[in-house]
């Protein structure tokens, strides 16, 4: 199997919400909510889906936790913050206050103030509306 993910689908509890906290309140760039036109006979998902595109070509999918699951066959779990955490590089320590500044003015809760980590990264943690865990930071080694 290749070492390459090219989508990561969070899954939201209000989907309207979700996109305006990434689109509005980041900046980030997407159609907006799509697929609302499908529906799949064999799990019950339904195809509304929204996609932001990423540098890189990673694409951000945010999808109504209830149809996740049942996209997955699985049943629908408690939502945690704490299982994972996706990264947002910054230039500079500056960079991350900036960023973080910006988080907070659209919304999203700071978790973790930004410091110089042992090991060399300044960082700080915030979470989206649906608590999805996000670290903004600078590799001052690099």
């Amino acid at each position: 199997m290749r070492a390459k993910v090219f989508f990561i689908t969070l899954a939201v509890d209000d989907l309207e919400r979700s996109v305006a906290f990434y689109r509005d309140g980041l900046g980030w760039q997407t159609d907006g909510i799509v697929g609302r036109e499908f529906h799949d006979e064999i799990t019950g998902a339904d195809g509304t889906i929204a996609f932001f595109a990423l540098d890189g070509g990673l694409m951000l999918g945010l999808y109504e936790r209830d149809n996740l699951a049942k996209d997955a066959s699985l049943p629908r779990g408690p939502a945690s913050s704490t299982e994972f955490s996706l990264g947002i590089p910054a230039e500079s320590q500056a960079d991350v206050d900036k960023l973080l500044a910006e988080v907070k003015a659209a919304g999203g809760t700071l978790t973790a103030p930004a410091h110089m980590r042992p090991f060399g990264v300044y960082s700080g943690y915030f979470a989206d509306p649906d608590g999805h865990l996000w670290e903004v930071a600078w590799d001052c080694n690099r």
